[in-house]
């Protein structure tokens, strides 16, 4: 039976106030001296005070007494001050109407694909008729922990690793389906389930670690193979654009030579069919080109 600081204070009150009643209406027929009528009435208001402080009850806003009488159920009482018949009636349980938080675990569950794993999950539900909760089930808390933990287990021997690991959404909401459809008639509403954490051999994670980083080396080996393959097709439409105008790549070939003599004019190598080709007139030219490159550099410098 459940009792709080409030009911005490309120029973040892209504007891003080009836036997006090009671003491000062027999003094008042014995004249202030004891006798039988005084004892008779200090007698009958003690028993009327223990009566009143037996039957006093006091629920808080978020619970029901379930009342039960001469063993049967009689009533829902609360929230609030309501009162029983001591000896025939009696409060079977107090049912907790808020909404309740319990962690629950799997160890070692193997999935679908035969993978041990360690899954943590969080229940939030609520009592919604008090009457079944406390009627049709011994001990509804610890019933709901039962069939969370075998429902967590059906699911996980039912998921492939890789979905489990991805689509936490989706198996908390097939939780709380299959719990439920178990505590529905129990009178408990599950309101959601959230999967906290998915372990897996640690073994297994640099396993996959391992494959997470083969499988990004080879997306970049396809990547840059299918770059050079574009530059390749880019190199080829500009081969056949050079090849039908010649003065264009006469022009790009000196443009090139002329950037690259910029860049390290100390030592620059140029293949004789490319000199024959620009028409550079062999060594003096290029010598020429290089001198005047120069020129400009420490004018710029000077300026």
């Amino acid at each position: 039976m459940k009792s709080g600081s409030s009911l005490s204070s309120l029973s040892a009150l209504v007891f003080i106030v009836i036997f006090g009643g009671g003491l000062g209406i027999a003094f008042a027929i014995g004249g202030g001296s004891p006798g039988l009528p005084s004892f008779t009435v200090g007698a009958v208001s003690f028993l009327l005070a223990c009566i009143a402080a037996s039957a006093l009850r006091v629920a808080n806003q978020w619970d029901r007494a379930i009342v039960l009488r001469l063993g049967r159920f009689h009533a829902l009482r609360g929230p609030g001050l309501f009162f029983i018949i001591p000896i025939v009636d009696s409060i079977a349980c107090w049912i907790d109407t808020r909404v309740i938080t319990m962690s629950f675990t799997a160890e070692k569950t193997l999935t679908k694909d035969t993978v041990p794993v360690n899954v943590d999950a969080v229940l939030f539900w609520k009592v919604l008729d008090p009457k079944k909760a406390a009627l049709d089930v011994a001990d509804y808390q610890r019933a709901i922990g039962w069939a969370c933990q075998t429902a967590l287990r059906d699911v996980i021997g039912k998921t492939m690793l890789a979905d489990m690991l991805e689509g936490r959404e989706k198996i908390s909401e097939e939780l709380q389906r299959i719990i439920d459809v178990r505590t529905e008639p129990w009178g408990i509403q599950v309101i959601a389930v959230e999967v906290k954490d998915v372990l897996i051999p640690p073994a297994l994670e640099d396993a996959m670690s391992m494959q997470a980083q083969a499988e990004r080396e080879r997306q970049a080996r396809v990547i840059l193979g299918d770059s050079e393959r574009q530059v390749a097709e880019k190199f080829g439409e500009a081969a056949k654009t050079y090849a039908n105008n010649p003065v264009a790549f006469h022009l790009r070939a000196m443009n090139m030579l002329y950037e690259g003599l910029k860049q390290n004019s100390t030592i620059v190598i140029v293949p004789s069919t490319a000199v024959e080709s620009m028409q550079l007139g062999g060594l003096a030219g290029l010598t020429a080109m290089t001198m005047g490159i120069e020129q400009e550099k420490k004018a710029a410098e000077g300026q």
